[in-house]
């Protein structure tokens, strides 16, 4: 169905909000000055999110595809743990995407101070998360409880170093620890060696 004028308008002033979110926080958003910044209305933006915490949901929801359409870029297919990691975090720690792990950096520590101010937002940020990395390792042969495992390895060094990466700027060290956290992925036995050892 073809989006109506009103849609079109409502997509549109979201992008916009999502920009200013990401450049401003959220602790303290007030609708006067996003709306200001936006160049509408306090009353506009009610008219089409309906409430404040609406339109705070909604703007994770558009930030979240932002960031998905990051990982969507990232090799599926790939010889090692090295390679396809090693491009990930080039891609993911590109200056101009560090505005978007601020925002979920942001979001994630009031998530855990509230749960109910964003529900559901920490299960989503982990589950989506260990689905999506631990299909290449359920694809290479390990159990369900493995990949997941795998996963949740990759998934704990991608959010460390980019919280590190936010807070100090300091590429150099953690580029260097980077490289040694890929050398000690690329040490995780096979599915047969964790077959035999569990045998064993």
């Amino acid at each position: 169905m073809a989006r109506t004028a009103d849609d079109r308008r409502r997509v549109d002033l979201l992008e916009r909000i999502v920009d200013y979110v990401m450049e401003n926080g959220l602790s303290d958003l007030s609708l006067r000055p996003l709306a200001g910044a936006v160049e509408t209305s306090p009353r506009v933006l009610l008219y089409y999110f309906n409430s404040k915490e609406e339109l705070i949901t909604e703007v994770m929801a558009g930030a979240r595809e932002r960031q998905r359409a990051i990982f969507d870029t990232l090799p599926r297919r790939a010889d090692s743990y090295a390679e396809t990691v090693r491009a990930a975090w080039a891609l993911m720690s590109k200056p101009q995407h560090e505005r978007v792990f601020r925002l979920f950096f942001e979001v994630y520590g009031l998530a855990l101070q509230d749960p109910n101010r964003f529900p559901g937002f920490v299960t989503r940020a982990v589950d989506d998360w260990l689905a999506y990395l631990g299909a290449g390792a359920r694809s290479d042969g390990h159990t369900a409880a493995d990949a997941r495992a795998i996963a949740t390895v990759i998934l704990a060094g991608y959010r460390g170093f980019l919280l590190d990466l936010c807070a100090t700027q300091d590429r150099k060290r953690i580029g260097r620890a980077v490289e040694l956290w890929i050398a000690a992925l690329d040490a995780i036995p096979s599915p047969k060696e964790l077959a035999g050892a569990r045998r064993g």
